[in-house]
């Protein structure tokens, strides 16, 4: 990749990661929660994340515009959604609430994978 394309698809990825990441904190903002408690924002974000990244798969191939797919996908939808703020709720709420803990982890991933799925069919059904 030349160094001008390279400097274009940073700076695009970047861009849109500053979108995607204020994007997830006003929705953290929006919907606080105590400590032992449930998740929802983070749940919420990543489950919507996922959803968008199927339908962005499957309707943007790389015949596209060079520059929507990373902004879109590795930008916005990359600052959006967040493993490690999953990881670290999975892992304060195993000391706190165990059961919340595990319907935490194991709803998120099978929440997160049916909408990525289901993203993924509607967006290529669309077409």
């Amino acid at each position: 990749m030349p160094d001008s394309e390279l400097a274009r698809t940073l700076g695009v990825v970047a861009l849109g990661g500053v979108i995607g990441s204020l994007a997830r904190y006003g929705l953290a903002e929006a919907i606080p929660h105590d400590a032992g408690g449930f998740p929802w924002a983070t749940f919420v974000t990543n489950v919507l994340g996922c959803f968008a990244i199927g339908v962005l798969l499957a309707r943007l191939t790389p015949r596209h515009h060079a520059l929507l797919r990373p902004f879109l996908g590795t930008g916005i939808l990359g600052g959006f959604t967040t493993f490690s703020t999953f990881a670290v709720d999975t892992e304060k709420l195993l000391h706190v609430q165990m059961v919340v803990a595990f319907a935490y982890f194991f709803g998120t991933i099978a929440a997160a994978l049916t909408a990525a799925t289901i993203g993924e069919w509607l967006g290529g059904r669309s077409r």
